[in-house]
């Protein structure tokens, strides 16, 4: 593996060029309380991260995306943020994020925070101490008929004051006022609080709800099904005035102010790839989520692809990513059959990639918690990672101690197990991350291929085929096999295959 050298000197572009470090980055996203357990309580902490970060290092990875792990309730599973410049106990100290941090850099790695500036605990301070900073109504009734994410109208009584707050996601999520200079002012300071100890990014979560309408006016009635999946009853509206606002740069500029140009900003904003454009102005790159919502069918898959590629002229700027916390796993969302295709097919698309802990093995969604920890039931997508077959609780945590959620088996086994096979899903991963730094810039769709088959060109020398159907296909004429997603099968080096089975797919030369 070619050394990286520490962070710090790398700065905002790669060495010897002007292209941005993450342009093309592989990012690695932990969910801390589910990585690796150091202490012995049942739950993944800092420290823990800290001691697996050489698997991600060896894994290609440019980056960590660290999720929440600020001091919080836990209603949310961390999103409901109730300090944002302090650690949870539950994962540590300030000192343990402070190390980390070194650790990371001394693997060549950058480390992302995740931020939750939509809203906080209603626990944190500023609920009660300076209200002002939250979004309130008076009335008898909530002012208008805005649902929350979660299910049920966006709009609770507070007990205390007799006023209705807003809240987007779940009551003990208020919304902050972002129209409020010293809002977007407190926020910003505590992004500076952690880029002074070292952090190198930032990933935004659900920006699209930062502004509202001033007015509060109601949404109307959705007149088609929305351009993605909502929960429950908040595809029945189309929320022109509670999300998505045509003012929305007051607060990315804001952010981007806050943190200067050379740190990276991650959007999250669930919108479609054709209105990410006002977003793009102030953050780096942002998620592709239609892609993540495709039905596995080429013709379907091709189609989200190509409505990211180029938003309004920010071509390069999408972030891509397949599954994370929120939603199922791969071999749940594409059938255990593709999982090994759907990694090839992120992991050589142009731009930036986002991959989940436990992708990398293969990891399907486990029971989830009984009883549930999420109340949207989310937790089969939180199991821990899985380390090690012969290790108690899969190397999460001590035999002595009960895991927050069970550590459920892998197809293929852990880590360690899939380390010392070749054909192994991790294998796979290792392969095409170092494969991919050798690929050319764009992506040409190649017409004409079978029915069910996605292919399409990487520069002029790299050609990728995906058979998407459910039947052997013809592939499309293609030279040596760089990758494929049966080593064992089509071993690099051999003549690419003239016909892919299904679940089959190939990085090759032209």
């Amino acid at each position: 593996m070619v050394a990286r050298a520490p962070c710090a000197s790398i700065g905002r572009v790669n060495a010897g060029s002007d292209i941005p470090w993450w342009r093309d980055a592989v990012v690695y996203q932990v969910y801390p309380r589910a990585f690796q357990d150091s202490d012995g309580d049942g739950e993944g902490d800092l420290r823990g991260v800290a001691a697996r970060l050489d698997h991600v290092r060896d894994l290609g990875c440019d980056a960590v995306w660290l999720s929440p792990v600020y001091p919080s309730p836990m209603a949310d599973g961390g999103y409901d943020v109730a300090d944002y410049e302090d650690i949870d106990p539950r994962f540590g100290t300030l000192d343990d994020a402070g190390a980390l941090i070194a650790a990371a850099h001394e693997r060549g790695l950058r480390l992302l925070m995740d931020v939750v500036p939509c809203h906080t605990s209603i626990e944190h301070r500023w609920f009660r101490d300076e209200p002002e900073r939250y979004v309130w109504a008076d009335g008898d009734d909530p002012p208008n008929n805005w649902l929350s994410a979660f299910g049920g109208q966006a709009w609770s009584k507070d007990s205390q004051t007799g006023r209705w707050y807003l809240h987007s996601f779940y009551p003990e999520q208020p919304d902050l006022d972002w129209r409020r200079a010293d809002v977007r002012a407190a926020v910003g300071a505590s992004l500076r609080f952690w880029l002074q100890r070292g952090v190198d990014g930032f990933r935004l979560d659900a920006i699209d709800r930062l502004l509202k309408d001033p007015e509060l006016r109601d949404d109307p009635p959705a007149s088609a099904p929305p351009p993605l999946p909502e929960l429950g009853e908040a595809g029945t509206l189309e929320h022109v005035h509670s999300r998505n606002a045509p003012d929305i740069g007051i607060a990315l500029e804001a952010l981007r102010d806050a943190v200067g140009d050379e740190t990276l900003l991650v959007g999250e904003v669930y919108v479609p790839a054709s209105q990410l454009a006002p977003y793009l102005e102030h953050v780096d790159c942002a998620f592709a989520f239609e892609l993540l919502h495709a039905p596995w069918r080429a013709a379907a898959c091709r189609a989200a692809i190509a409505a990211a590629l180029d938003p309004a002229g920010a071509a390069g700027r999408i972030a891509w990513v397949l599954s994370n916390h929120d939603f199922p796993r791969l071999p749940d969302r594409v059938g255990a059959r593709n999982a090994r295709a759907a990694a090839l097919l992120a992991l050589t698309l142009p731009g930036a990639v986002f991959v989940y802990q436990g992708d990398e093995i293969g990891m399907a969604d486990g029971p989830g918690g009984d009883p549930p920890h999420d109340r949207a039931g989310r937790d089969r997508h939180r199991h821990p990672m899985r380390w090690d077959d012969e290790a108690p609780h899969g190397g999460f945590t001590s035999a002595r101690a009960t895991p927050w959620l069970p550590a459920i088996e892998v197809d293929g086994g852990g880590v360690a197990q899939q380390s010392v096979d070749a054909d192994s899903v991790l294998g796979l991963y290792r392969d095409l991350i170092a494969a991919r730094r050798t690929l050319g810039a764009g992506l040409t769709f190649v017409d004409g291929s079978d029915e069910g088959v996605l292919a399409y060109r990487r520069g002029d020398r790299h050609v990728v085929a995906i058979n998407m159907s459910d039947e052997p296909r013809a592939a499309p004429p293609a030279g040596r096999i760089v990758r494929a997603t049966h080593s064992a099968r089509h071993p690099q080096g051999s003549a690419a295959p003239a016909e892919l089975q299904p679940g089959e797919a190939f990085l090759a030369g032209i």
